[in-house]
């Protein structure tokens, strides 16, 4: 019995997951770091900053950082971004809260520019669509 409810929990957390809003930010670090430093105050200064807003607790529902890591690869484009931050909200309603919050703006936006070329960084909305999810 315990195994099934379980289940149902995993099965409704994952559904739920599946339908909500995606939000991408791709990234250009500040050319005055190296991307060790731009990597680690990603990770060590802004993320704990960032989740320390209480909007940011409310209505984030998984927050993951993607750093670029050194390979060409032959026959795809060479990679012009340095990371990529990945945000999961039930909706916009909860994206609009974060991002015009006023404790994101004056907090947050700010420590952003200590670490990005905010001019080129770029912002994708989207839903998921999953194509492969283990086995093809």
């Amino acid at each position: 019995m315990k195994y099934e409810i379980r289940q149902m929990r995993i099965y409704s957390s994952l559904k739920s997951m599946m339908q909500a809003l995606y939000a991408s930010i791709t990234q250009r670090q500040k050319l005055s770091l190296t991307h060790q430093e731009f990597v680690e105050y990603h990770r060590e200064k802004h993320a704990p900053l960032f989740c320390s807003l209480p909007e940011v607790q409310q209505h984030v529902r998984r927050y993951v950082q993607c750093h670029t890591i050194q390979a060409s690869l032959s026959g795809l484009p060479s990679i012009t971004f340095d990371g990529v931050t990945e945000l999961w909200f039930d909706d916009v309603a909860g994206l609009e809260a974060v991002f015009g919050s006023e404790s994101y703006l004056q907090t947050i936006r700010p420590d952003e520019e200590k670490f990005l070329d905010l001019h080129g960084c770029e912002f994708v909305l989207s839903t998921e669509s999953v194509v492969i999810d283990g086995e093809c």
